[in-house]
């Protein structure tokens, strides 16, 4: 097909276009992080691996890493986003040390602020802030994972002693897999059945010392190490019980339910559903954070991969005598590669727009008084953080997946060398496989993000379980609505343009993407609700039905992903200056939508989109877009500027051959204005 010619653009723009609003927060995190020792770490024992990693903590902490996001009158910068960017490049690092500054700054740190009040930050902030209080998150238990709602775990409050009595009623009731648990937690936020006034309460957190000054348990409290893991071996996941734990009124989190001395119980938030919820959606931090994380472990896989493409020759050029060919050469190796480095720029740019959003809602959220009269803010605000909650979800899973894929290519890609321990590639797959089921297994939360298309983010849409929410599609059909989540200006633009005839639509056609991205969400929406509405029939079992649909409400979450990140690009193309970037960017965009679009041809096909031709005529666009991208894959992976000793793979690293290639490169592109 013919593609326009696509000048050499320099990796400066582009880098400053990826590094965005937080540029001086990535900028710094650099500069920090080229100082800190080789990730590789594969030939630690599972104890060094763990002292090290405290260590590097312990660094962060010095340099003020964790005040970015903590509040100003507790030393901290009150930036929630700098926070999550600074998260963010931990990625490119040790992913333990990541994982496990997440743990102690993101979940223990961040429960105490956002379900605590005043005598909790007072009393704690400063010391979780600067690594005098390690901590753990104390939520999962062997039993219940991703039901939190019905954690087994009970705090019975005793108006008689003023105290709670904190159980773990039997063996599937423990808390498992918990970070800082195994060595070095001193406190744990534990999340536990509230039990006052003889009534349950549902479920509600309390801040609980579990070791004493010198390291040991405290009476009441068992501990146990889960051991060695097949990645992030320098995070001391353990195992916890409480029997009959006595532990204070006032470690009651209370900014949502608070017991009084008497045992009356209060709270601003009405419904324990409700509340719940209202409790988890302040953690929305974590699958933020865990999904930024994830797109830097996949940057760095895919420099590496790259980088070796661009230098491993493999089989002589016919007629050539010895000239052997590049590797990245070979359209299959593009095939392998770039269509998984356009859709981690896609992925980038929505986790920024992602980043942002929660940014201006925490700014407004700390600007107003959140409860007045026993209600919440107000409708647009509940709205807001509902979409926040289920877009968080939704790249979460959409990232850690891709991440998933990625690495393992890039292992591929790389052959034998690829699965050396120092090219770094096997220890990113083993650090990044956990990463699809820890902050909310992937299925369940593609599940969340469906549930809140359909119900339209009630206000008590979390009261919704999978029988509730069948019941209520039958009871009242949802139209499905496009909300546009970016440049909706742009995006509405784009789409008016559109030819009427899609078959005779260019490929490259950025108005016929959103367009093909919106008919296909709105239609299996659409589709998905008419098969729950039979959960309204006489003799239908609600449970049945929704089981039954439940590759259909995975789909209905995907391509809801997938249009929302394409909105995302195209919001970040909007925003570029450099021309010649532009049009790179524009490329590389044609590419990400159109390896989607063929990844999923079967469902265009059987709901009469497109034509057999039209399909086969994707497959060329794609491999054309590959061939054509092929001389600025150096540029592409240079501009994620991650600190050559982050690299830390023989096979991608020494400056002056990857100088050479890059030159190399720029040469091709600037002769022939489009392709090798």
């Amino acid at each position: 097909m013919d593609i326009p010619a696509t000048p050499a653009a320099p990796t400066g723009p582009l880098t400053e276009l990826l590094d965005g609003r937080w540029a001086h927060v990535r900028r710094a995190a650099r500069e920090r992080m080229s100082e800190l020792p080789s990730p590789a770490t594969y030939d630690l024992t599972t104890e060094q691996h763990r002292a090290l990693v405290f260590d590097e903590l312990r660094a962060l902490a010095d340099a003020g890493y964790p005040r970015v996001g903590f509040p100003k009158q507790y030393g901290g910068d009150g930036d929630t986003g700098g926070s999550l960017t600074s998260f963010e490049m931990l990625g490119f690092g040790d992913l333990s040390v990541m994982v496990k500054a997440g743990v102690q700054w993101g979940l223990f740190g961040g429960a105490v602020e956002a379900l605590g009040t005043e005598r909790h930050h007072d009393a704690h902030l400063r010391a979780i802030m600067e690594l005098d209080l390690p901590g753990c998150f104390a939520m999962t238990e062997t039993g219940h994972g991703s039901d939190v709602q019905h954690l087994r775990t009970t705090a019975v409050y005793d108006p008689a002693t003023r105290e709670f009595d904190l159980h773990t009623p039997h063996e599937a009731a423990r808390k498992d897999y918990i970070g800082n648990a195994a060595r070095d937690g001193r406190m744990a936020v534990v999340f536990a059945q509230l039990v006052a006034g003889g009534a349950g309460r549902g479920v509600h957190a309390l801040l609980v010392r579990v070791r004493d000054d010198e390291g040991n348990p405290v009476p009441g409290v068992r501990i146990e190490d889960c051991g060695r893991k097949a990645g992030l071996n320098g995070v001391d996941n353990g195992r916890i019980w409480f029997d009959h734990l006595r532990v204070p009124r006032e470690s009651l989190l209370n900014r949502y339910g608070d017991v009084a001395e008497d045992g009356t119980y209060s709270s601003p938030v009405e419904g324990d559903g409700r509340r719940f919820f209202t409790m988890l959606g302040t953690l929305i931090r974590g699958r933020i954070s865990v999904a930024g994380a994830a797109g830097s472990a996949t940057k760095s896989a895919l420099t590496i991969a790259v980088r070796y493409g661009l230098a491993r020759r493999q089989f002589e050029r016919p007629g050539s005598g010895f000239d052997e060919v590049v590797v990245l050469d070979y359209l299959a190796h593009q095939r392998k590669l770039l269509p998984a480095l356009a859709t981690t720029y896609a992925l980038h740019f929505a986790q920024e727009e992602l980043v942002t959003t929660l940014h201006e809602l925490s700014e407004r959220d700390h600007a107003a008084v959140e409860y007045t009269d026993g209600e919440q803010g107000t409708e647009e605000h509940d709205r807001r953080q509902r979409e926040l909650e289920s877009r968080a979800a939704g790249l979460k899973a959409a990232t850690t997946w891709h991440a998933t894929r990625t690495i393992q290519t890039c292992r591929e890609a790389c052959g034998g060398a690829g699965y050396l321990a120092e090219n770094r590639l096997p220890q990113l797959k083993a650090d990044t496989d956990v990463f699809t089921t820890f902050e909310g297994d992937n299925t369940v939360l593609f599940q969340l993000v469906a549930k809140g298309l359909l119900t339209g983010y009630r206000q008590h849409v979390g009261e919704l379980g999978s029988v509730g929410m069948a019941r209520f599609v039958a009871d009242r059909f949802v139209e499905t609505v496009i909300e546009r989540t970016a440049a909706r200006s742009v995006i509405e633009r784009l789409v008016n343009a559109v030819t009427p005839n899609d078959e005779e639509t260019d490929l490259l056609d950025r108005g016929w993407h959103v367009k093909v991205f919106e008919d296909r969400e709105k239609h299996v929406l659409d589709t998905l609700a008419r098969r729950l509405r039979r959960a309204g029939d006489a003799d239908a079992d609600p449970f049945e039905v929704f089981n039954d649909a439940q590759d259909h409400v995975l789909r209905a979450a995907r391509v809801h992903v997938d249009r929302i990140v394409l909105e995302a690009f195209v919001a970040a193309i909007d925003r570029c200056t450099d021309e010649a970037t532009t049009a790179l960017l524009n490329r590389l965009c044609d590419l990400h939508v159109l390896s989607n679009v063929e990844a999923d041809l079967d469902w265009f096909l059987g709901h009469g989109r497109f034509t057999t031709a039209r399909a086969k005529a994707v497959t060329g666009a794609v491999n054309d877009l590959c061939a054509h991208l092929r001389p600025h894959a150096a540029t592409l992976v240079d501009a994620f500027a991650i600190p050559e000793s982050l690299v830390a793979a023989p096979i991608a690293t020494g400056a002056e051959a990857r100088r050479q290639a890059t030159q190399r490169e720029h040469d091709v592109a600037e002769a022939t204005g489009t392709t090798r």
